[in-house]
């Protein structure tokens, strides 16, 4: 009973039991549905992060370390997620829709001294959650084909920047993803007792590793002009995954009982989180404006999906972005202090079905509220972000996914760990 479902089916009954992260049909295949890596206020701006340096000190970039020259403050984030999604499919005509809300970020950074610094932080990385039925009646015999699953990765980050020369900084993070995915195919007929099940467990635990360089040169009295790079590669770690084929019924309790296996296997995986780059370039003004853009690469991978490799393409994603900031020291007019950002990408993914891409294209926005009347040096504030965008396409009876997401983030950040100068 080894064998996919066709991704038309599942529009038809698409639904999920419960609201977690991953509320997308197409978080079924593979790892699930993967998170862009960044925060708040990057993902505002379409995720340009690979060459943004924030102009003032309480800022540290995760997505590329070494753009992280300007962090002089202790800074704490605390963010969230609301994914609101809205799924149709031609396909009878079918939609619904699915929402939910979870910690999408959790960070401290801080320097360790005017050329180092560091940071720790915890992200979502991927999620799964479906439950698909299809049904097929033949000589008044139904056959019924029910396909689940469930599970999340999660990562914890370490990273490091290193300013060499006022312009030129390298940085470096490692990734630890843990975790535990869920699949299960289950195939009964109306005329027969037993229940056919053919389940796929695989448990994470895995490194890799992120280089990254940046630099900024100044023109002028207050204009710049930054590029940076990075490099994402190794998995020192593995993925196990066992599999067994057996048969079975439920009885009232929802248990399944008389269990009789057919197959077990047991393999592991090494090739699970994807190669991939990155590279950006901006320009902007000091304290007022910053414009970027920026272009992702990512290998696909083949990995076990129900006993079978699957295939996850090659990938790209081209973003661009920035923000705007009147007046950071208007004291009179609290709006001038407020930092505007902007954004757009559009992503090539990495699932294809009978020839049709599955990508996709967002815009993005969102407000950087400082919350005390002083000077931008301290601005711990609140992130909020909106990200409107679709997934997919109608095409061959495909599923187009419309999403609308809010991000709220806290982000403190003042002086620890500073010497006293007086007893």
């Amino acid at each position: 009973m080894k064998k996919f479902f066709v991704l038309p089916m599942v529009a038809a009954v698409f639904f999920a039991s419960a609201q977690t992260i991953g509320n997308s049909p197409y978080a079924a295949f593979g790892i699930g549905d993967v998170k862009y890596d960044n925060t708040t206020d990057v993902n505002a701006m379409g995720g340009i992060s690979t060459a943004y340096i924030w102009d003032f000190n309480n800022n540290f970039n995760f997505s590329n370390p070494a753009a992280s020259k300007n962090l002089e403050l202790t800074t704490i984030k605390v963010e969230a997620t609301n994914e609101n999604n809205f799924f149709k499919s031609n396909y009878d005509n079918m939609s619904v829709n699915k929402h939910s809300t979870y910690l999408s970020n959790l960070s401290i950074a801080f320097p360790l001294s005017p050329k180092v610094k560091f940071g720790v932080g915890y992200q979502p990385y991927s999620s799964k959650k479906y439950s698909v039925l299809v049904q097929n009646e033949q000589d008044g015999v139904t056959e019924a084909n029910l396909f689940r699953g469930e599970g999340t990765l999660s990562t914890v980050q370490a990273a490091l920047a290193y300013q060499i020369t006022p312009e030129f900084a390298l940085g470096a993070r490692t990734n630890f993803y843990f975790g535990n995915l869920y699949d299960i195919n289950e195939l009964t007929y109306s005329n027969a007792e037993l229940i056919n099940g053919y389940e796929t467990r695989n448990k994470v635990k895995t490194f890799n590793f992120t280089l990254g360089t940046a630099y900024q040169k100044k023109y002028g009295l207050d204009r710049k002009l930054t590029l940076g790079a990075t490099y994402t590669f190794g998995n020192t770690g593995q993925m196990e995954t066992s599999y067994m084929n057996s048969t079975y019924f439920y009885n009232n309790n929802s248990d399944k009982t008389n269990i009789s296996i057919i197959d077990e296997q047991y393999s592991s995986d090494k090739n699970l989180i994807p190669t991939e780059f990155s590279v950006g370039a901006g320009y902007g003004r000091d304290a007022k404006w910053f414009l970027g853009t920026q272009f992702d690469y990512k290998k696909g991978e083949t990995i076990q999906f129900l006993g079978q490799p699957f295939v996850n393409q090659n990938s790209y994603r081209i973003a661009a972005g920035g923000w705007y900031l009147p007046n950071f020291n208007n004291f009179r007019s609290y709006f001038s202090r407020v930092t505007y950002r902007y954004g757009a990408y559009y992503e090539k993914g990495n699932l294809s079905f009978n020839g049709t891409d599955i990508n996709q294209f967002a815009i993005t926005g969102g407000l950087t509220l400082p919350f005390e009347n002083r000077s931008a040096n301290r601005l711990s504030g609140i992130d909020v972000g909106l990200e409107i965008g679709k997934r997919g396409t109608l095409e061959n009876n495909m599923i187009r996914q419309n999403f609308v997401n809010f991000r709220i983030g806290l982000n403190f950040a003042d002086k620890w760990f500073q010497k006293r100068l007086y007893d």
